[in-house]
């Protein structure tokens, strides 16, 4: 499940349990019903930020704050986007959405060769670790919700964990760290997720796996509704596979030298 429809059933079931309770009031609750509503980042933003301003001390002040960092990254402002993640997580510490986001979103920023890359992927690890532990640990936010149900979405975020570890340790060239990771990932996932899924099997054959990197691509392939990007990937990871299995090609045998007859 992906990170937005895991957010979206989390916000119906945090809704419900509290129109159920009566823990806030009628213009707090609609207020945060209205962020979520949103259909496009400019709107979400606009309505996180007249929540922040009506309801400074409002329980969900990290959330409203995670939605517009979530915002930023839709409009491709990567620097506000992990601003306001900051800002979610000192509003709650744990707040393991805002730490999830930072963990991805700090790996996929790191290159190979940057001077700081250790202190970003030693700072994403410790984000994602410390969200791992949080989700898993989560109580319900609506007493009515089945503990099964409320138990796979607790996973599916473990999930993203996970996934952003995997991540890292690409980038790392920890290549079999990687491979544990992403299996940790789709293993934990309530549905299989065809792009964890295509980075395992780019592990698979950054780690010279060829066999099992073939297994997975085909996996991928098979999926009716995998995207068609993503099988664009698979199958180019496939071939990767089939020519790294293949060995380095042989060089030609070089032509016997002509001779003219006399």
């Amino acid at each position: 499940m992906n990170r937005f429809l895991i957010a979206a059933v989390l916000t119906l079931v945090t809704s419900l349990g509290l129109m159920a309770q009566k823990k806030v009031s009628k213009g707090e609750y609609e207020g945060y019903v209205a962020m979520h509503q949103a259909t496009d980042a400019d709107s979400r933003i606009k309505a996180a930020e007249a929540f922040l301003a009506k309801y400074s001390d409002s329980q969900f002040k990290a959330e409203a704050f995670y939605m517009i960092a979530i915002s930023y990254e839709t409009k491709g402002d990567n620097a506000k986007a992990m601003a306001y993640a900051d800002q979610s997580v000192t509003a709650d510490p744990k707040f393991y959405r805002s730490l999830l986001f930072m963990a991805k979103s700090t790996v996929a920023k790191t290159r190979e060769f940057d001077l700081d890359k250790e202190e970003k992927l030693t700072r994403a690890e410790k984000y994602a670790t410390d969200a791992i532990a949080l989700a898993l640990a989560a109580p319900k936010p609506n007493p009515q919700v089945p503990d099964a149900q409320w138990e796979g979405i607790k996973k599916d975020f473990a999930a993203e964990g996970h996934l952003a570890l995997g991540m890292a340790a690409v980038v790392r060239k920890k290549y079999d760290v990687a491979i544990k990771e992403y299996l940790a990932s789709i293993e934990l996932g309530s549905s299989a997720d065809a792009a964890t899924m295509v980075r395992l099997t780019q592990a698979y054959n950054l780690a010279g796996k060829y066999d099992d990197a073939t297994t997975m691509a085909n996996k991928i392939l098979a999926m009716p509704d995998a995207p068609a990007n993503i099988k664009s990937f698979a199958q180019a990871e496939r071939a990767r596979a089939a020519q790294g299995k293949a060995g380095p090609a042989k060089p030609a045998d070089p032509k016997p030298a002509e001779t003219k007859q006399p």
